[in-house]
């Protein structure tokens, strides 16, 4: 169970008591503070009843006690836990005795002050001894410390146990309480950005049939809010850290496409992701200017790691692209074309005369999916460049034009099941075929202008072959889409990129079938991961296993996923979003929307969105028919 509210995380099993293993702890910017805090209330740990998440931040954790002679079985003493990620801990105990009781409660408190790096790889140390400080304990070891302090002081600490003592009256059916505070040397409490009053996000709401999306829209929202980080040398631009507890810091490709799939909360997020970004983009360096430099990334066993940094190049001038379109203020727009049009540049450049973008590196293959992000950054670029009075466009047209032609000859494996697009193709120009979840990128087209989707990579019976291919029982495990078909060699249904359910990739599928008319597929998709949701609390982690779903099953946690994820928490928004087929052209002053007719959740209401500035409602009925309920004074809907 992880609180999250960045930099603050504090990290628990659902027993409740922080035994120091593992990952358990309180933790401040990558630092634990403490990792030991178990509570004995008359000498006796309570017996943990229930755990359960109460916000993105907060967690609640109860306990019972028997403290009466001959009671029975009844607990009479209930201790209730509530922990945040701020570095608080309010431990209350209510009584149900009919007489005063007087109850002894002590806590064990201890810290190795670890990296969470360390932490991970096993390279932690002892814990670290503590010393009586102020009202509570403190801990230094080097350049590092920390200390936790009580309300009430407790009646006794001793350093050399790490422990604090109080004795608590209780009057019959009364409570008492005592908070820790936990802190780095230094600091106050934790100020968390999402739950500033700047948060860039709209409070959206869902309401329909299925009760799921109602709390699949908060959590998102909630999960999205948690993970928000300032630029530290410009305070006012935020963006989302990749996930909790693994990736606490800014990843460009997740950050852009998180960004992207957001958008239905408003265009503020995407300014300040993208401001961060083009500070962070390459310039002079040779055959490098332009590029938003990122880490290599897992590809699975049959390719090698890819390069998010050119994924990330290639996000940057479609996120501005389709923000505008969503409605961000035509100054932000001229601020960041700079920025997009140097990645678009550095696209055209390291092309050069051929047809494909190439991997980074010498001998790198041709991926499938490096060509959709780089055919829709064109598209959109150029798109973009027209709007605004740019040149190039022309010239990122054409070169998308020659992509689709000879894509639809070289990346298509003709076989007797009729066919599929390659992984990606050799040095040599072999085709791979794997068929991989990588794919669906090629259905993420992009939005241009009057709400019209930019055209694909495929043609119209090689899309249809694919929609069939991703719906079918090798790719869809009833919890989601694999990474993986379960017929490729190298299938791992705990594989990163060979075979766990990525949930960014399943709502990139939802969308992309629903939009190219495969509802079928589309609702099949959809349906299995809100069904997964449910199974996670409606907290979608990044990924989890690709194990087929059967009757009584639930979806398997992946041991090495961060949760909450921004991809994931993004994509909770763009799947319950894509029921409305809602596609702004805020400069046109109209949106257009394509739900799905078949509505597959019954009624749902999407409230409190943002499109064109203004707060957007819309309902889409049992029939699949949608319509405004709110929007932008003079919005028109498109036709």
């Amino acid at each position: 169970m992880i609180c999250v509210a960045l930099p603050g995380l504090a990290v628990s099993t659902e027993q409740g008591q922080l035994t120091g293993q593992g990952l358990e702890g309180f933790y401040r910017a990558g630092r634990r503070l403490l990792s030991r805090c178990q509570v004995r209330v008359a000498g006796r740990e309570p017996l943990a009843v229930q755990a359960r998440m109460t916000g993105a931040d907060r967690a609640r954790f109860v306990g019972t006690l028997r403290v009466s002679p001959h009671a029975g079985p009844d607990p009479d003493v209930v201790v209730e836990r509530t922990r945040s990620a701020d570095g608080t801990e309010r431990i209350t105990l209510h009584s149900a005795v009919t007489r005063p009781l007087r109850i002894p409660v002590e806590v064990a408190l201890g810290t190795d002050l670890a990296a969470l790096g360390a932490i991970a790889s096993g390279t932690a140390g002892p814990e670290v001894p503590a010393s009586v400080h102020d009202a509570g304990l403190r801990w230094s070891h080097g350049t590092e410390a920390s200390s936790v302090t009580a309300d009430p002081p407790p009646a006794d600490a001793l350093a050399s146990a790490g422990l604090l003592r109080w004795e608590f009256d209780l009057p019959p059916g009364g409570s008492a309480s005592v908070e820790l505070r936990v802190r780095p040397d230094g600091a106050g409490p934790v100020r968390a950005v999402g739950r500033a009053a700047t948060s860039p996000f709209a409070q959206a709401g869902a309401l329909g049939d299925d009760p799921g999306v109602q709390v699949l829209m908060r959590t998102s929202v909630d999960d999205l809010q948690a993970l928000l980080l300032r630029d530290p040398a410009h305070p006012a631009d935020m963006y989302l850290a990749a996930g909790a507890p693994w990736r606490c810091g800014l990843a460009p490709a997740d950050a852009l496409a998180a960004a992207r799939m957001a958008l239905p909360l408003g265009t503020r997020l995407a300014t300040g992701t993208l401001r961060a970004l083009a500070r962070a983009q390459l310039a002079g360096s040779r055959g490098q200017s332009g590029v938003i430099p990122g880490p290599r990334r897992d590809a699975g066993g049959h390719l090698p790691p890819g390069c998010t940094g050119t994924e990330a190049t290639l996000l940057f001038p479609a996120l501005l692209a389709e923000a505008r379109r969503w409605g961000m203020p035509e100054h932000e727009t001229e601020e960041l074309l700079p920025a997009a049009e140097r990645c678009l540049a550095w696209l055209r450049t390291t092309v050069g005369d051929g047809t494909y973008l190439c991997d980074p590196q010498p001998g790198g293959p041709v991926r499938c999916e490096t060509q959709a992000h780089a055919h829709r950054a064109a598209l959109l670029g150029a798109d973009l460049l027209d709007a605004c009075g740019r040149p190039g466009g022309a010239g990122l047209r054409e070169w998308a034009e020659s992509l689709r032609s000879a894509f639809r000859t070289d990346f298509w494996v003709d076989d007797l099941g009729g066919g599929r697009p390659a992984a990606a193709r050799a040095p040599d120009g072999r085709p791979i075929p794997r068929l991989g979840a990588t794919t669906v990128h090629l259905l993420d087209t992009g939005l241009l202008g009057g709400g019209e989707p930019a055209p694909g990579l495929l043609d119209r019976v090689q899309t249809e072959q694919l929609a069939r291919l991703l719906g079918s029982p090798a790719m869809d495990s009833g919890w989601g889409l694999r990474g993986l078909g379960v017929k490729e060699a190298g299938y791992n249904p705990f594989g990163h990129r060979s075979g766990a359910v990525r949930v960014q990739e399943t709502a990139i599928a939802v969308a992309g079938l629903a939009a190219a008319g495969y509802e079928k597929e589309a609702s099949a998709l959809l349906r299995g991961v809100l069904a997964a949701a449910g199974a996670f609390g409606h907290r979608l982690p990044e990924m989890y296993a690709g194990q087929q779903r059967t009757d009584g099953s639930a979806p398997l946690p992946h041991p090495a996923a961060c949760r909450p994820a921004a991809t994931a928490a993004a994509a909770g928004i763009l799947l319950l979003t894509t029921l409305a087929g809602i596609r702004p052209d805020a400069p046109a002053g109209t949106v257009t929307l394509r739900p799905v007719r078949s509505a597959p959740l019954g009624e749902i209401t999407l409230n409190g969105l943002r499109v064109a500035g203004a707060p957007f409602s819309v309902r889409v009925s049992r029939l699949g028919l949608a319509m405004v309920e709110e929007a932008a004074e003079g919005l028109q809907l498109g036709a």
